[in-house]
This record gives C-alpha cells, sequence and structure tokens, in this order.
C-alpha cells in the first residue's frame, strides 16, 4: 500500500445522475456521493477518468442545450487505509435466488453464490440499476439461453446468468472493464463464451437475452443494434435508466413489447419482449 491517495469531488452544476451513471461505467474502485458531489477515490492519478468527465459533460451541455459545468476539486492524501475501511461498510446482498457478497463473508448454501469484492463497487448488486437487472435475470434466464451482456462493466449481471446455466458473451468499450469481467468470471469459477472490447453494432449472432445496464442517450443511440441482436421471442433487458428519459428510451423501442417496468428511486429497468 502506498503512503498516499488521489481523492477527487465532482460536483456538477446539473444533470448529476448522467454524470453518476457515466462514472459507473468508467470507474471501478467504488464511488462515494454526498449530496451533489461524487468522491472517486484511487492511488493513482486520476487525470484521464477526469477527462473523460468533461468530455462527457461537454456532450451532455450539446444534448440539452444548456451549459453543464463541473467543480472538480483534486486532493493527494495520506493513506490511512481507506480501502479497508470501505471494505467495512459493504455488505451482501440478496437479490432473489442470487447471493452477491465480498469474499471474507461465508456464501449461502441455498442461494446462488456470487462473489464480488468492493474494489468494484458499481456493479456488485447494490446500486438499483444492477439490482434491477439481476431481479430479471433470475426470473428470466434459463439454463442454455445465449445471453449477451454489452457493457458489462465488472460482470456481475454475465455471471449470474453464467451461474444459471447460460452461455454468455460480454463486451464493454472500456478495455479495464472487459479485464476487469475476465478476473469475477475468474473469481465465480464460470465461464463466457466470447469477450470482445466494443459494443453490440453490426453483430450478426442472435441471442435469447440481450442486457444493456448502461446510461439512456447509448441506449437510445444503439437501439437498431441492440433490437436486431434479440432472437424473435426473445427478450432485452434494459437499465441504467434515469426517470425523466424513460419517454425516449421507450419511443426507440415501441416496436417491442414492453414486459416489466421496475422503478427504484429515479431508477428504472425494463423488460422488452421481440
Amino acid at each position: 500500500m502506498r503512503d498516499y491517495y488521489y481523492e477527487v469531488t465532482i460536483t456538477p452544476s446539473s444533470h448529476k445522475e448522467e454524470i453518476e451513471s457515466f462514472l459507473m461505467d468508467h470507474f471501478y474502485n467504488g464511488i462515494e456521493e454526498v449530496g451533489n458531489s461524487l468522491i472517486l477515490r484511487s492511488e493513482e492519478p486520476l487525470e484521464d477518468i477526469i477527462e473523460k468527465t468533461k468530455e462527457y459533460a461537454n456532450a451532455l451541455s450539446k444534448i440539452f442545450s444548456e451549459k453543464v459545468e463541473l467543480d472538480i476539486k483534486i486532493e493527494k492524501k495520506e493513506n490511512q487505509d481507506w480501502i479497508e475501511n470501505y471494505k467495512k461498510s459493504i455488505t451482501p446482498v440478496e437479490v432473489e435466488e442470487f447471493y452477491i457478497r465480498p469474499s471474507w463473508y461465508e456464501k449461502k448454501e441455498t442461494k446462488i453464490d456470487i462473489v464480488m469484492d468492493p474494489a468494484l463497487a458499481f456493479g456488485s448488486g447494490h446500486h438499483p440499476s444492477t439490482l434491477n437487472c439481476l431481479k430479471i435475470v433470475s426470473q428470466k434466464v434459463k439454463k442454455e439461453d445465449k445471453v449477451l451482456d454489452v457493457g458489462t462493466g465488472s460482470g456481475i449481471l454475465a455471471i449470474a446468468a453464467a451461474k444459471k446455466g447460460a452461455i454468455v458473451d460480454i463486451c464493454d468499450t472500456d478495455e479495464l472493464a472487459v479485464k476487469e469481467a475476465k478476473k469475477n468470471f475468474r473469481l465465480n469459477k464460470v465461464e463466457f463464451n466470447k469477450a470482445w472490447i466494443g459494443s453490440a453494432v453490426n453483430l450478426k449472432e442472435k441471442y435469447d437475452i440481450v442486457i444493456v445496464n448502461i446510461v439512456a442517450d447509448v441506449l437510445v443511440f444503439l437501439a437498431k443494434d441492440l433490437k436486431s441482436c434479440v432472437k424473435d421471442g426473445g427478450y432485452l433487458i434494459l437499465s441504467g435508466i434515469v426517470e425523466k428519459y424513460l419517454s425516449n428510451v421507450l419511443e426507440r423501442y415501441n416496436d417491442l413489447k414492453l414486459i416489466k417496468k421496475i422503478q427504484e428511486k429515479e431508477w428504472i429497468t425494463l423488460l422488452l419482449a421481440k
């Protein structure tokens, strides 16, 4: 462990939910939410994620025709084992038949065991978007189903599907995410079929279930490609949708049948059938 770590506090002028969702997809060391601020900590400098977040804020500014400003505070602090303190705050999550736990907790014999250590806090089952996807995975994924997890992140949703006997493919535009997902597959002693850095654009393969837990504007942008890789009679699980953008998403997927909508706070997850 190093003597110092970096702490970055990002306070957006507006569209905090979108910024939070973006960071969930691009930062894997845990994010603390304090009021309107999002706090990132790492023993490595965070210039890369800061620049990516600035670029995303500029994109939001263009989309919504309003200036989205970021107040960014960077501090170098003495390392007092904040990782261990953070670990203590993470407890297991029980979702339908799944039991998601840090490795230092014992598994439950009556549940499907998924181990996710808190260095990957988002995608650990604690965020509503992930939790509600897990509910639908539990209800809909069957043995031998072909499943694609787009924007896999930590890999938790794909791992859950694999634990149910599905044949799973994973992809993410972030190379680090794909590496972390592969590591978590090994940790959970399950296998994926294929993995690639990228998205679901121009895929020839058809899947029984496609899972996409990413920001709403990307769901809108990828709508044609996501729908095209679902088999007739198959399902599309869309999550990471902030309530105020629900109508935009539904409009782009109005040729599919809405089977279920799950909402927790401002976060919405949809189950659609083709």
